[in-house]
C-alpha cells in the first residue's frame, strides 16, 4: 500500500526514486475504492493445486480482490473433477460474450511446450483471449508457457527447446531495481524452474517497447514487461508451493521418464530430504506490487477499462 506524503517533501521523490509506492494527499483524496476484479484463465491440468497458488499470492495484500476462475471454452480437463470446473469455472466465451471487464487477469502454463503454438488445439480461442486482453483488462500477467504464448503473440518472439529440461532452483538478478513491480526486491534471489523451452534474451531486447526486469545467467530471462500491452510475462514459478517441483521430479520418475534431479533444491541434492522454500517472500512481494499496481492505475469505472 503507498504512503501519502507532500510531493514537496524531500523524502517524496527519494523514495519514489527507490521504488516505494508515494502518492500525494491530493491524489489519496481523489481516490474511489472498489475491490478489484482479478481473473485466473487456467490451463494447467492440477486446477486446484493452481487456483491455491495463485490465490494465495494475489490474497495477501490489505485489498479486496474478487477472485474470478476461467477456462478455456472446447477443452475438457482430465484431471480435475467436473463438478469443480461446473461450479467454480465460466468457459471464456461466456465471460467475451458478457462483455465484462476486470482489473486483472493471470494466464498459467500448461504442459504443451513441444507443441508448436498454431499446434495447440485451444490456439485460435487463445488468440482470442489475447486480443480481448487488450480492451477488457487493465493488466494481464502471463506465466511460463502463458506468459510465452503472449509474447510471441504480441511481438513475434519465439520459444526455442532446450537439449535438456531447466529444472530446478536457480539464481536470478535485479536487473531493474527502481520497476515498480520490484519493490523490496533483492539484489539477486532464487526462482523455481521447470520448463523444456526458452525466450532469448537477444531476440527480446530486439523487440521494441518489451524490457526484460529479471534474468538469470544459467536459464535466461524470467521477467519481462510489455508496458504497451499492459502485460508483464515470466516464465518461471514464483507460484510454486515448496513440494512442487519434488512433485514433477516423483512424478517422472515413478513413470520411469528420464528426469535430472532438481538443481539447488534438496538440501545437498538429496532427493531423500525435504526441499526448503527459499523464493516465497520474493514471490509475495511480486504479486503483491502488481496488485498495487493496478489498484494504483486501474479507472475506477470497470466500463472505461481499454478506452
Amino acid at each position: 500500500m503507498p504512503i501519502t506524503l507532500p510531493q514537496t517533501l524531500p523524502a517524496f521523490d527519494v523514495l519514489r526514486n527507490e521504488g516505494v509506492m508515494v502518492m500525494s494527499p491530493e491524489r489519496a483524496e481523489s481516490q474511489q475504492i472498489r475491490p478489484l476484479r482479478i481473473a485466473l484463465l487456467n490451463l494447467m491440468p492440477k486446477k486446484i493445486q493452481t487456483e491455491n497458488q495463485f490465490a494465495r499470492l494475489i490474497g495477501s495484500t490489505p485489498l479486496q480482490i474478487d477472485f474470478q476462475l476461467i477456462r478455456m471454452t472446447e477443452h475438457l480437463t482430465k484431471n480435475t473433477a467436473a463438478a469443480h470446473m461446473e461450479t467454480f469455472y465460466r468457459p471464456f466465451a461466456e465471460v467475451e460474450a458478457s462483455g465484462e471487464k476486470f482489473d486483472g487477469l493471470i494466464i498459467t502454463g500448461a504442459p504443451i511446450e513441444h507443441l508448436p503454438f498454431e499446434e495447440v488445439t485451444y490456439w485460435q480461442e487463445l488468440v482470442r483471449v489475447m486480443d480481448w486482453t487488450q480492451s477488457h483488462v487493465h493488466s494481464t500477467f502471463g506465466v511460463c508457457w502463458g506468459g510465452m504464448a503472449m509474447i510471441n503473440h504480441f511481438h513475434g518472439v519465439k520459444k526455442h527447446m532446450l537439449d535438456h529440461k531447466a529444472f530446478g532452483c536457480f539464481r536470478h538478478r535485479n536487473l531493474t531495481p527502481t520497476s515498480p513491480y520490484l519493490r523490496g526486491f533483492s539484489d539477486d534471489f532464487i526462482i523455481p524452474v521447470s520448463r523444456w523451452t526458452e525466450m532469448r534474451e537477444a531476440e527480446i531486447a530486439a523487440s521494441p517497447g518489451l524490457r526484460t526486469l529479471l534474468g538469470s545467467e544459467e536459464v535466461g530471462p524470467c521477467l519481462v514487461e510489455d508496458e504497451a500491452h499492459r502485460a508483464l510475462y515470466i516464465f518461471n514459478h514464483f507460484e510454486y508451493d515448496s513440494d512442487t517441483l519434488k512433485q514433477e521430479y516423483d512424478r517422472d520418475v515413478a513413470a520411469g521418464t528420464p528426469i535430472n534431479v532438481p538443481q539447488n533444491y534438496y538440501p545437498e541434492d538429496d532427493p531423500s530430504r525435504p526441499p526448503l522454500n527459499r523464493w516465497r517472500s520474493h514471490a509475495h512481494l511480486l504479486y503483491g506490487n502488481w496488485i498495487n499496481e493496478i489498484y494504483q492505475s486501474t479507472p475506477y469505472d470497470l466500463a472505461q477499462i481499454g478506452t
